[in-house]
């Protein structure tokens, strides 16, 4: 009998929670739907290639959206078996709290495993991936936004012009490009041949121009000096084409957790880069144990008899979710700053919500009112006063 109450429960809890997952994933990819329509139609980038950019997107959007679907799967799931009266059924029956719990401890703990894969193996692996679709898609839009006789503005202080173009748009003739990198000495380079290259490892576009001159002019128009050369090379700022940040280095989003591991433990790495990698190593484990935190505070949250289940649970598991990871974030940026570790400003609000999960559950199981509760615990206090 208990087993068939249990996976009655499991059934209910997890059919939500897909479709809870489904909805909320959705929303965050629509959130980025205008920058993904421009890829498209302005920067005529292939379908493929934006579809790959969303796919990798993917395991970071998880490790968000599955500790909140829980919660929420849990909240309208037990709204409505108590909007019913199968939970005062159950109870009549002699089902615990406890033993409601325990399917949903086990959807708790299948959620925790999900999210750790995501973001201990698949969230690194991915940031890194999606950089070099970025790169490639920058590669191919500098390569498609340069026209021939059309001045071309897209490199941060690069102004390049190309009086004809390779009908296989490998190589330019007759090049002029206007350097003001150096706002006091700008260069004005002509050169009669050019072509753009790319450094894979390095994530870096270069222009390298042959057989050409430097000409640079002192602010003051007082002083002139030319630079003949036979091969000149640029590297080209990408941050104004993709709007991205560089690529040069690996981020700590990127780094797996040896990596991270090895940056802390180096000696030459700054007191800040060090505590944010210590922030970003304690997440991967900090955030999929929210999964059955969550489980904790959402049973008793969820079990009332309010008519507008759906819409009540829902906006308890924003209230609950949001305060979570508005407390996460600014134990995160405490703890950067060095005002507290950074180990407790990510384990701090899985601390806090740990004690108010246990005590709320606590109170349900004893059938005690939260608020009679809170009257008794103060009651308590003033007397040892």
């Amino acid at each position: 009998m208990y087993k068939i109450i249990s996976r009655y429960i499991f059934k209910e809890t997890s059919s939500l929670f897909f479709i809870i997952l489904f909805v909320l994933t959705f929303v965050l990819i629509m959130g980025n739907i205008l920058q993904i329509m421009d890829l498209y139609v302005n920067k005529g980038i292939s379908f493929f290639s934006i579809i790959k950019v969303i796919l990798f997107l993917l395991p970071s959007l998880f490790t968000f959206t599955i500790p909140i679907s829980l919660l929420i799967a849990i909240l309208i799931a037990m709204g409505r078996l108590s909007a019913d009266n199968e939970i005062t059924a159950l109870r009549s029956s002699g089902v615990s709290l406890l033993q409601i719990y325990y399917p949903v401890g086990i959807a708790s703990l299948i959620a925790l495993v999900f999210t750790f894969i995501f973001g201990y193996f698949f969230m690194p692996h991915s940031y890194a991936a999606s950089k070099q679709v970025f790169f490639e898609i920058a590669l191919q839009n500098a390569s498609v936004g340069i026209k021939e006789k059309v001045f071309n503005d897209d490199f941060k202080d690069i102004l390049l012009y190309a009086d004809k173009i390779s009908s296989d748009s490998k190589y330019m003739e007759g090049v002029l490009v206007s350097d003001n990198r150096i706002t006091d000495q700008p260069n004005t380079i002509l050169a009669k041949r050019a072509s753009l290259v790319s450094n894979n490892e390095l994530k870096r576009i270069k222009i390298s121009l042959e057989a050409g001159s430097i000409h640079t002019v002192t602010s003051d128009f007082k002083n002139y000096r030319r630079i003949d050369f036979d091969r000149y090379d640029i590297n080209l700022d990408l941050s104004k084409i993709m709007n991205t940040a560089r690529y040069e280095s690996k981020t700590k989003d990127e780094m797996t957790m040896p990596e991270l591991i090895r940056k802390i433990r180096k000696a030459d790495v700054k007191e800040t880069d060090r505590r944010e990698f210590i922030i970003e190593a304690n997440k991967r484990f900090a955030i999929p144990l929210s999964c059955v935190i969550f489980g904790i505070i959402a049973l008793p949250l969820g079990i009332t008899s309010h008519r507008a289940v759906k819409s009540r649970s829902f906006a308890i598991g924003i209230i609950v979710a949001s305060s979570y990871f508005l407390l996460r974030l600014g134990g995160e940026a405490f703890g950067e700053t060095g005002y507290i570790s950074p180990s407790l400003g990510v384990w701090g609000p899985n601390l806090i919500f740990s004690v108010l999960g246990i005590f709320i559950f606590w109170s349900a199981y004893r059938e005690i009112s939260i608020t009679t509760t809170i009257k008794n615990l103060l009651r308590r206090l003033r007397a040892r006063k």
